[in-house]
C-alpha cells in the first residue's frame, strides 16, 4: 500500500464515496489507486471549475462531502470561483490538491506556487501531508473538518512522493462534530419576544438559512408562523430550499438593495436562524448597504454552526404550538401559456410539466423571476441557488446534484453568459449519462450588467453613440450556437423560438432519461 492508496481507503472509511477530478502528473498515483480501492466513484471534469462546482452540487444534495482532485496550485486556482460559491453555501467538501514531491520544491519548477495561499480564502482547514505514514490520518481529519456544522471546505495538499511512498495502513473515520445545541435561555428569550410582539402588534420576520429550509425545519417554522403571525424569509440565494406544493411557503428576499430595504422596512424584530443580517450585494451611489431598518431589533435564535432545526422545534414547544396546523402551498399548475416567449411564459411551462421531487439548479439571472413565481405552486422540488454570486455555477451544480440523486430529475435554468464559464459540464453530463435538462435563456447578452450600468450611475457618464462600453455586455457577433456546442459534447439539444416548440421539447425531456439541452431564443 502506498500513500495514495492509504489516502483513498481512509476517505472511503470516512464515508466519502465520490471523487470529482481533473488530475495531472502529480496526482498519477492517486489515479492509479482508484482501481485498487473499492467504493470510490470517479467523475472526470474537463475544467477545475466544473470539478469544484459539481462537488458543491453533490454536497448540497447528498449532505456529505465528496472529494475533489485538483492539479497543483494553478488547478486549484481554476476551481476557486466555485469553491467560493461552495463556501457561501456551507457545502462540505474535501479538496485533495497534488503538489510537487517534497524534495523537488527547492528547484522552483514552472508549476510551483503558493498552494496554501490559494486555498486559505475558501478553506476552513488547510494541511500539507508530509509522510505516507500519516496521510491516511490526515484524510480522516479533513473529512471530520468538512462535516463540521454547518459544512466546511477542507483542503489537503498531497506531495507526489507522499503519494508514491510506502504506507502501512489506512485510517478509520473520526467522530462527526455535531451542530451545537442552542441554549434554553435563548429559546425562552425568543419565545417571549414573539409573545410580546403578538400582544403589541409589532411585526416579526424569521430569516432562515441552511437545514431549516427543508424537512422538519420548515415544518417547525411553519408552526411558529401560524401561531405568531411571523413572516418566514430566506436569502435571495439560499443554498437549498424546498418549494412547491405541500411545502411551507418561505418568502425569498429581493436582490436589489432598494427593494430589499422596502421589503424589510416594516419589520420590528428580525430573528435569524443560521442566517446573517441582510446586506446589499453591491454598493451603489446613494443607496443603503445595510438593508435592515434602523428601528429593527435583530435576534439570533441560532448561528450557522448551531442546530437551527432543533432550535425551531424547541421554539415550537416553548410557544405551545406543537399542534398548530401548518399552512402549505396548494398544487396549482399554470395553464399552457400562449403568445410571447419570455421568462414568464417559459416559467409557466416548466412549472406545468415539472415532475415531483425534481431538483432545480438556478442560474437564470435576469430571467429568474418568471420561473420562480410559476414554480411556487408546482410539484414539490428543491432549488439550488447561486450562493456566492460567482457565475458559472449552474451547470456543474446540476451535474453534481444528479450524481448525488440519480433517481431525481434535475433541471438547470441558466443564462447564456454564465453558462459559458463552465460549458465543459455538458461533456461530463454526457459521459456519466446524468439526468439533467438544461434550459438556456439565450438573450445573447450579459443582461444583468446592462441593468447594473444604470444602477451604478455609470450610464450617466456615457454619451449617445458610445458603443465600446455597450459591447462589453453583448454576446452576439458571433452568436453562440448552443445546439452545436452541446451536440459536440454528446448532449442532445434543440433550439426553440416559440412556446409550442419549447413545451414540446421540455415535455419530451421530462419523459426521458439522460442529458438534454434546450436553447430558448429570447
Amino acid at each position: 500500500m502506498n500513500g495514495a492508496e492509504s489516502l483513498l481507503r481512509s476517505l472511503v472509511n470516512s464515508g466519502v464515496d465520490t471523487c470529482f477530478a481533473n488530475p495531472g502528473t502529480s496526482e498519477m498515483h492517486f489515479v492509479a489507486a482508484l482501481d485498487r480501492v473499492n467504493g470510490m466513484r470517479a467523475v472526470l471534469g474537463l475544467f477545475e471549475g466544473v470539478v469544484t462546482g459539481m462537488g458543491d452540487g453533490y454536497a448540497r444534495m447528498a449532505e456529505k462531502p465528496p472529494v475533489t482532485l485538483l492539479h497543483l496550485g494553478p488547478g486549484l486556482a481554476n476551481g476557486l470561483a466555485n469553491l467560493h460559491n461552495a463556501r457561501r453555501a456551507s457545502s462540505p467538501i474535501v479538496n485533495v490538491v497534488g503538489d510537487h514531491a517534497t524534495y523537488h520544491a527547492q528547484y522552483d519548477a514552472p508549476l510551483a506556487s503558493d498552494i496554501v495561499g490559494f486555498a486559505r480564502p475558501v478553506s476552513a482547514w488547510v494541511h500539507s501531508s508530509t509522510s505516507a505514514l500519516t496521510v491516511g490520518a490526515d484524510a480522516a481529519r479533513a473529512v471530520q473538518v468538512a462535516r463540521q456544522a454547518p459544512g466546511q471546505i477542507a483542503t489537503l495538499i498531497l506531495p507526489a512522493d507522499v503519494a508514491w511512498l510506502e504506507a502501512n495502513s489506512a485510517a478509520e473515520a473520526l467522530p462527526v462534530v455535531e451542530a451545537s445545541r442552542v441554549a434554553d435561555s435563548t429559546i425562552s428569550d425568543i419565545a417571549q419576544t414573539l409573545r410580546t410582539a403578538q400582544s403589541t402588534g409589532a411585526r416579526v420576520a424569521i430569516l432562515m438559512r441552511g437545514a431549516p429550509l427543508r424537512g422538519e425545519g420548515l415544518q417547525a417554522a411553519g408552526k411558529i408562523a401560524a401561531a405568531t403571525g411571523a413572516r418566514l424569509l430566506c436569502d435571495t440565494f439560499a443554498p437549498r430550499l424546498e418549494r412547491g406544493a405541500q411545502r411551507v411557503v418561505v418568502e425569498r428576499l429581493p436582490y436589489f438593495a432598494e427593494q430589499l430595504v422596502d421589503s424589510l422596512a416594516s419589520v420590528d424584530h428580525l430573528i435569524l436562524v443560521g442566517a446573517k443580517p441582510p446586506v446589499s450585494f453591491f454598493a451603489y451611489p446613494g443607496k443603503e448597504s445595510w438593508c435592515t431598518a434602523p428601528h429593527t431589533k435583530i435576534h439570533y435564535l441560532a448561528h450557522a454552526h448551531e442546530d437551527g432545526v432543533g432550535a425551531l422545534e424547541a421554539l415550537v414547544e416553548a410557544l405551545g404550538a406543537r399542534k398548530t396546523p401548518v399552512s402549505v402551498a396548494d398544487l396549482q399548475l399554470p395553464d399552457e401559456p400562449t403568445g410571447r416567449v419570455d421568462q414568464y411564459s417559459i416559467g409557466k411551462i416548466v412549472a406545468r410539466y415539472l415532475p415531483a421531487n425534481a431538483i432545480i439548479s438556478d442560474e437564470s439571472a435576469t430571467n429568474g423571476l418568471g420561473p420562480a413565481l410559476a414554480l411556487a405552486t408546482a410539484q414539490p422540488h428543491d432549488v439550488l441557488s447561486l450562493t456566492g454570486g460567482s457565475i458559472g455555477q449552474g451547470l456543474p451544480v446540476a451535474g453534481g446534484a444528479a450524481v448525488a440523486c440519480p433517481d431525481r430529475k434535475v433541471i438547470c435554468l441558466h443564462g447564456d453568459g454564465g453558462a459559458m464559464y463552465t460549458v465543459q459540464s455538458l461533456w461530463t453530463q454526457a459521459r456519466e449519462n446524468l439526468d439533467v435538462t438544461t434550459v438556456i435563456f439565450s438573450n445573447r447578452a450579459y443582461a444583468i450588467l446592462q441593468v447594473e450600468l444604470s444602477r451604478t450611475g455609470a450610464k450617466d457618464l456615457m454619451a449617445e453613440g458610445d458603443t465600446k462600453a455597450l459591447s462589453m455586455f453583448d454576446l452576439s457577433n458571433p452568436d453562440i450556437d448552443w445546439v452545436k456546442m452541446a451536440e459536440a459534447m454528446g448532449v442532445e439539444a434543440v433550439r426553440v423560438s416559440t412556446l409550442e416548440d419549447f413545451s414540446s421539447a421540455f415535455q419530451s425531456a421530462m419523459k426521458q432519461q439522460g442529458p438534454r439541452l434546450i436553447e430558448v431564443l429570447l
